[in-house]
């Protein structure tokens, strides 16, 4: 074994143990527990030099040494090895994820609860973004005399269901303006419509003019008013069973910037990666977080990007196990998405 072998075997025996047992680690507890064929002595040595070269730090007077920023970084890109998810594991999540599959927003929901129990973290999701996606349905219902249900479905699989107020409209011709909507708009992109479709919709429906005119300015609102996509949250009282946030005003700092939907929403959307990207403390841009680690991935619909998903902890997390979790569950869903 080099040198370099032997410091990163001790490096890595390190990472393991802290991550395990969230407690600083000395030289002679790698020694003990892993089988390194090396002394003591020579361990405590290495991690002396590790420490020099910023992969270790000592947080207190102790002889124990625990991983740092780069250490980890180090770990995932080089050091870690693959965790691969129980076959009992992999049947919970396929039975659980195909529950409730009315909606992709019940999948997404339904996504980061999963992930958020196997994996003893805070999980986040975004969901599609409906003024991206394309119109595939689009109907009116009339509820009673002045109540209207606007359904929307989307080719991502989004539904959105409004209700308008328009009195005195019979379902007769809510079917010929649904009919005519569907032909305008099937396949158009909500964020793109124009005046001259909305001009187009009008001149087609001169005989529906008491009605339409009231509502194509009612259904432009609605669409301009629809949120772009929504930031789903699971598991945050799990931090209460991490050694990390057992100082309860630690733990409620957190929980008080994960509850900033705003904020996480700008985290998930501004991350470009396509597949999984790992963000480890001081990576993070936003400064309440760099003592956490992120963890994201994309999931697809007919090969397209519509979605993120993650989880956040401390950086002690149990990155391989995070991640196996992480790659079954989008896949599990993106496959999923495909038979919706």
């Amino acid at each position: 074994m080099t040198l370099v072998e032997r410091k990163l075997k001790i490096l890595q025996a390190i990472i393991n143990d802290f991550i395990n047992t969230a407690q600083p680690v000395g030289s002679r507890t790698i020694a003990k527990k892993y089988d390194l064929g090396v002394s003591s002595a020579t361990i405590r040595n290495e991690m002396a030099d590790l420490e020099e070269l910023g992969y270790l730090v000592q947080p207190h007077t102790s002889a124990g040494r625990i991983p740092s920023d780069l250490a980890y970084r180090l770990y995932v890109d080089s050091l870690m090895n693959k965790y691969e998810l129980k076959n009992n594991q992999k049947k919970i999540i396929s039975e659980l994820l195909v529950q409730k599959m009315v909606e992709i927003d019940d999948v997404i929901k339904n996504t980061s609860r999963i992930l958020s129990q196997i994996t003893n973290l805070t999980t986040l999701s975004l969901s599609p973004q409906f003024k991206r996606s394309k119109i595939k349905n689009i109907k009116l219902v009339q509820v009673d005399n002045d109540k209207v249900l606007l359904i929307l479905v989307s080719n991502s699989g989004i539904i959105k269901n409004v209700i308008l107020r328009i009195s005195n409209v019979s379902q007769e011709v809510l079917n010929k303006i649904s009919n005519l909507l569907q032909e305008k708009l099937r396949g158009q992109t909500i964020m793109k419509l124009d005046d001259d479709i909305i001009n187009s919709i009008k001149s087609e429906l001169i005989e529906c003019e008491s009605f339409i005119e009231p509502l194509i300015p009612k259904l432009w609102n609605t669409f301009s008013d629809l949120d772009d996509s929504n930031v789903y949250l699971d598991g945050i009282t799990n931090i209460f069973s991490l050694p990390e946030y057992t100082d309860i005003n630690k733990a409620k700092k957190f929980i008080s910037i994960i509850e900033k939907k705003d904020l996480m929403y700008e985290l998930l959307r501004n991350d470009k990666t396509d597949g999984i990207c790992i963000r480890i403390g001081c990576e993070n841009e936003i400064e309440e977080i760099k003592d956490c680690s992120i963890i994201t991935t994309t999931y697809r619909l007919n090969g397209r990007i519509i979605g993120k998903v993650g989880v956040i902890g401390p950086t002690r997390m149990d990155y391989s196990k995070v991640v196996a979790a992480i790659k079954y569950i989008t896949k599990t869903v993106s496959n999923n998405f495909e038979e919706i």
